[in-house]
């Protein structure tokens, strides 16, 4: 535990995202509702912020439903909407005592109105708050963001304020709903699947990927610092080669 311990804090990573994987595999192995599966991985949610926060991670990003999972069984997104709700009401107290600001990002048109409001009431109870940001993605489709950020700068064209020219990587970063923040340099995986699904798909571009065989409500706290002890040992070149990226950390020394 020491080793990882020191790993970790070597090369902490501002910004974690992961993809929460598992849960109702984990119900169906216990022969319980797949809503129990989501109700267990709450603790994990927990054990992993702790984790973060402690290590010095600027930013949390969890995809918690995408855009896609509105065609899970009627009934699993109900329950998965009101365990949301249900999040919301009793965790903002416990996120603000911990100076951790609440983010939600995707599209919240096709949620139920209480469940809107509830987002707004959240979000601004933590507002202030800089300590540690949590983002939680919620209707939320890679594709629909980057299509989302595009619309934005083509009405920026069709109004005058914007030339084609000024459509660069950048602007459209700008546009995008994690604007502001850095991006993601781990992204993480549970549930022993080996890929990114639509999640943050500009902003991942660069992450260091990690995949854990563990289902999401068995990622607890000596999981999630394995993953940091995994990205602290690997060197990020960005096209580099492996000799410039040693000597710009000398010269930085």
């Amino acid at each position: 535990m020491e080793k990882l311990q020191a790993a970790r804090l070597a090369n902490v990573p501002r910004h974690v995202a992961i993809i929460m994987d598992g849960n109702n595999r984990w119900a169906k192995k216990r022969l319980l509702p797949g809503v129990a599966g989501h109700k267990a991985g709450v603790d994990a949610v927990r054990a992993v912020i702790e984790v973060c926060a402690e290590a010095g991670v600027e930013v949390l990003t969890l995809f918690a439903f995408s855009s896609e999972n509105w065609q899970r069984p009627a009934e699993e997104v109900s329950a998965l909407m009101e365990l949301f709700l249900t999040a919301l009401r009793r965790e903002v107290r416990r996120l603000s005592a911990n100076g951790i600001r609440l983010r939600i990002i995707g599209d919240r048109s096709r949620f139920h109105p209480e469940l809107q409001a509830a987002m707004v009431k959240a979000e601004a109870a933590t507002a202030e708050h800089s300590r540690f940001t949590l983002q939680i993605a919620a209707n939320y489709g890679g594709q629909w963001d980057i299509t989302q950020a595009a619309r934005r700068l083509a009405e920026g064209v069709q109004e005058g304020r914007l030339r084609p020219d000024d459509i660069t990587p950048e602007a459209l970063q700008g546009q995008l709903v994690t604007a502001g923040l850095p991006l993601p340099d781990l992204c993480i995986r549970t549930g022993g699947e080996h890929r990114i699904s639509n999640f943050l798909l500009w902003q991942l571009a660069y992450s260091e990927l990690y995949f854990s065989d563990l289902l999401w409500p068995d990622f607890k706290q000596e999981a999630m610092q394995k993953a940091l002890a995994s990205f602290a040992t690997r060197q990020r070149r960005f096209g580099k080669t492996s000799e410039q990226v040693e000597a710009e950390a000398r010269a930085q020394c």
